[in-house]
């Protein structure tokens, strides 16, 4: 009789939770959507779905996932708010630029001038890097050329008050969005209220960079074509011979900067492009000599659309690109290891003419041409 006692215990438990799941589920699924009258007040002037696009937890092939995934810091409402924050031009002291002026969409969230436009007309400092996979970032990783911030949210602080870039005073942002129909409905399905504050501003437009991921290129097909995770050895069987080439090329020379699968690369190097610097860099931020020349070791996925290229944009083609690696790096102080001889001499890897169109045509099979085209990332305003 104990016996049966127990079990119907179990029973009755297990389907209290079950329906206590359900309940939630729903619930969830509520929140993530807009009642009518929501959605018209919201549709005078956005483009967005009734529900939301799933930002949260996106498909992503295994050799993404088997590397590590950082999405807990994503909501689909957040990353909602986010990009209609990323679009909007009332970022700026004189509402003329918004982060999309300078990461545009169709370059990879890149800019296609080598210094990017500021509110006002004048040249930023350096050159826009593109954004995309940063949720595979690690701890060590800084963001913008000098790596002069430590994480997504004040990237953004940086850029909106940024004196060239959006000369936004941070303490007045929150008034530039007050009493906007759409955005008290936004902010309230975001974060429970219609309280807007610079923190929920810099937290949802960080949500929405986060949320942009580049997986469906070329090499991504390849990989989930042969079944591969990190293991990246031989040839793939989707690419060309060229292709194949340019990759065992990369992996020899390239890799141990830029990485592989996600090709975030290292921190920070120099990479022999003077011998003297008039930007610093890094060296610049610290004072310390030994870090004079470093930078950013930059994103290479979608590089095909991302140029002009390095810190200064002074690269236009990946030609110029390939050509300094072969036979131009300098022999700074600070240059990176992996550039030197055994001798300690700037490396020569001298390319010849078929082996830089194989990688180049290896680097062209990182682009994600659906990055360019998915609606979810793309200007909500109608």
């Amino acid at each position: 009789m104990k016996v049966k006692f127990t079990f119907l215990v179990s029973v009755v438990a297990f389907f209290t939770l079950f329906l206590v799941s359900c309940t939630q589920d729903n619930a969830d699924t509520i929140v993530k959507s807009y009642t009518p009258e929501e959605l018209s007040v919201i549709s005078n002037s956005l483009d967005l779905p009734s529900g939301t696009f799933e930002y949260k937890n996106p498909e992503l092939p295994a050799h993404f996932t088997s590397g590590g995934f950082l999405g807990s810091s994503v909501t689909n409402h957040g990353a909602t708010l986010g990009r209609v924050l990323f679009y909007d031009t009332r970022l700026s002291a004189n509402e003329t630029k918004s982060c999309a002026s300078c990461h545009n969409q169709n370059t990879g969230f890149a800019d296609a001038r080598a210094l990017s436009e500021g509110f006002e007309g004048g040249d930023t400092k350096r050159n826009t890097l593109a954004l995309g996979n940063v949720r595979f970032y690690y701890q060590d990783r800084g963001f913008f050329w000098d790596e002069r911030a430590s994480s997504v949210e004040e990237q953004v602080r940086q850029t909106v008050s940024n004196h060239i870039e959006m000369g936004m005073d941070l303490d007045l942002l929150p008034n530039k969005f007050e009493g906007i129909d759409y955005y008290e409905i936004l902010f309230e399905k975001a974060y429970g209220t219609k309280l807007i504050t610079t923190d929920r501003i810099t937290n949802a437009l960080s949500q929405f960079v986060r949320s942009v991921i580049s997986s469906n290129s070329t090499f991504d097909q390849a990989m989930i074509a042969d079944n591969k995770t990190w293991d990246v050895e031989g040839d793939l069987s989707k690419y060309t011979a060229q292709e194949n080439l340019g990759k065992q090329l990369y992996f020899a020379n390239c890799s141990s900067c830029h990485g592989n699968i996600v090709f975030l690369g290292r921190s920070s190097a120099n990479n022999g492009l003077d011998l003297e610097y008039t930007d610093n860099g890094i060296g610049d931020l610290t004072g310390q000599a030994s870090k004079n020349g470093l930078f950013k070791v930059p994103f290479l996925r979608n590089i095909e659309v991302t140029g002009p290229y390095m810190h200064d944009g002074r690269f236009e083609t990946l030609e110029e690109v390939i050509d300094h690696y072969s036979n131009g790096i300098q022999a700074h102080e600070n240059l990176a290891p992996q550039l030197k001889t055994p001798e300690g001499t700037p490396m020569k890897m001298n390319f010849s003419e078929e082996e830089k169109a194989a990688l180049i045509a290896f680097l062209y099979t990182l682009t994600d041409e659906s990055l360019s085209s998915d609606e979810k990332y793309a200007d909500p305003f109608k």
